[in-house]
């Protein structure tokens, strides 16, 4: 009996970029970007075929040249299809198309691999949800791959990001109840001072204009204009409103700072977008300042790390699941240490590993929300966020941020100063570590991961006395080793 092709995963995101490369753009009047789009079918004999958006005729979807014009009278059960751009939701076309994401489930294509989100607020993450809501497993491209398609794109997503908002609103998938209007609210429940800010950022010099910046509030979902009234959506709630904790129980962060055995407590329940900036204040009000005089990096690192928690904060509030409603993000500072708990596993295909690993693919749990903190300088929205927390913490010389998942609380621990992560390790652990292994430590945890070969080198010994360390790190739950033989790596878990 024949043995059942494998499909290589890396080739067939490859063919897809390579077919993207090949788009022709249609003439448009509005000015508007289209994308360069490619996909590629994989099929359960083997074979393999692509499309590009334009291929047949100008613009027509990748998905559609592939799917419809080349595979119209085939069954297409079995095939996985690869594709660069989020497949478009119901009611992203023109009636009477169907959109890409319904052709997939027609077809009964039930694995769908997915270079980068669509990052319109009111597409990215919509095509997705229909594709789970149909029983369509859906997976990332790998991240440098996905650098490529971005770098391809680079003015269409930035178009995108900009909102198209001279198209009047369609009804489109719902990803969250929050994209609609609470009972019993208006315009009157949002914070002047919030609004002013977004204001600013959003129009620059044309801030003046108020009836124009409504408009586009419209258009991002996060207001509604019901018969000339003006109503804030879930979102609209989150981010503005003076008091969001009224209308959601689960609005707002929590902090406290155990200091000497006591605790020092503050909420944070006002506007989303206030909070961040909020909560740094507080704690440069609170913590004591670091001692400069016989370590000038020890300012550098103090700056990063500030910058690292209001990295994390805005991700808890961007990523969290709003769903979750009994509980609310918690900021958890110490001296060695600072814990961002935001409620909620890592969104489906995004996984601890990648975060762990600071390589997780760009995908928002909460486009509108993402959007918004991204116009005002607070957020990322090409995926590079996670890496340049990496890299900051690298240069300061302060160990890796780490991610742990303590349900119902995906943790963000960040670190102070470079010898925080021994200090904050359990008294019984740092008694069963001596000088040597203590400096290896606090160099393992500035890299996140390392090998035999680069621990001994990291620390001037003998490539036996490292695998002594390493086996005494990993026996006391410190280390967990991935892989076997020569490449095995060991990788710091968060304690």
């Amino acid at each position: 009996m024949a043995a059942k092709p494998k499909f290589n995963s890396r080739e067939l995101m490859e063919k897809a970029i390579a077919a993207m490369m090949q788009s022709i753009s249609e003439p448009r009047m509005d000015g508007n970007v289209p994308p360069k789009v490619g996909a590629a079918l994989w099929k359960p004999d083997g074979t393999i075929e692509t499309a590009s958006r334009g291929e047949l005729r100008y613009g027509d979807h990748a998905e559609f040249t592939l799917l419809e014009r080349k595979n119209r009278s085939n069954a297409l059960d079995g095939c996985i299809l690869f594709a660069t751009l989020e497949p478009c939701a119901p009611g992203a076309r023109n009636h009477p198309k169907l959109s890409c994401a319904e052709r997939i489930v027609n077809a009964r294509i039930k694995e769908v691999w997915v270079g980068c989100q669509d990052p319109h607020p009111k597409v990215a993450g919509k095509g997705f949800q229909f594709l789970k809501d149909n029983g369509v497993t859906f997976h990332f491209f790998d991240r440098d791959l996905q650098e490529v398609i971005e770098k391809e794109n680079d003015e269409f997503f930035r178009q995108a990001q900009a909102a198209a908002e001279n198209r009047e609103q369609k009804k489109m998938t719902d990803l969250s109840e929050y994209e609609k209007v609470p009972a019993n609210v208006d315009v009157s429940d949002l914070s002047p001072d919030a609004l002013e800010r977004y204001q600013s950022m959003l129009m620059g010099n044309r801030s003046n204009e108020v009836e124009d910046f409504h408009r586009r509030l419209c258009h991002q979902g996060l207001l509604e204009n019901a018969n000339g009234k003006l109503h804030p959506t879930g979102f609209g709630i989150l981010l503005f409103a003076r008091h969001p904790r009224d209308l959601m129980e689960q609005a707002g962060i929590l902090g406290t700072i155990s200091k000497d055995g006591e605790d020092d407590l503050r909420d944070f329940d006002g506007p989303m977008v206030l909070a961040p900036e909020e909560a740094i204040e507080w704690l440069r009000d609170k913590l004591p300042n670091p001692i400069f005089r016989t370590e000038p990096r020890r300012k550098e690192q103090n700056k990063i790390y500030y910058e690292l928690v209001r990295e994390g904060l805005v991700n808890a509030l961007v990523h969290r699941d709003y769903g979750i409603k009994q509980t609310k993000i918690q900021l958890m500072v110490t001296q060695e240490k600072t814990v961002i708990r935001s409620p909620g596993k890592p969104m489906e295909p995004v996984t601890l590993n990648q975060l762990q690993e600071f390589n997780a693919p760009m995908f928002s749990r909460n486009p509108r929300l993402h959007a918004v903190f991204n116009t005002m300088g607070l957020a990322e929205e090409r995926g590079l966020g996670l890496r340049s927390m990496r890299d900051r913490a690298q240069k300061a010389g302060l160990p890796l941020p780490s991610y742990a998942w303590n349900e119902p609380y995906l943790d963000l621990t960040v670190y102070r100063a470079t010898e925080s992560a021994t200090n904050s390790l359990d008294k019984a652990i740092i008694a069963e570590l001596n000088a040597s292994e203590q400096k290896g430590w606090t160099i393992i945890v500035r890299r996140g991961t390392t090998t035999q070969n680069e621990y001994a080198l990291d620390m001037g010994v003998a490539s036996r006395t490292a695998q002594r360390h390493l086996t005494h790190f990993v026996r006391l739950g410190l280390l967990r080793r991935i892989g076997s033989g020569p490449a095995i790596e060991y990788q710091v878990i968060q304690l």
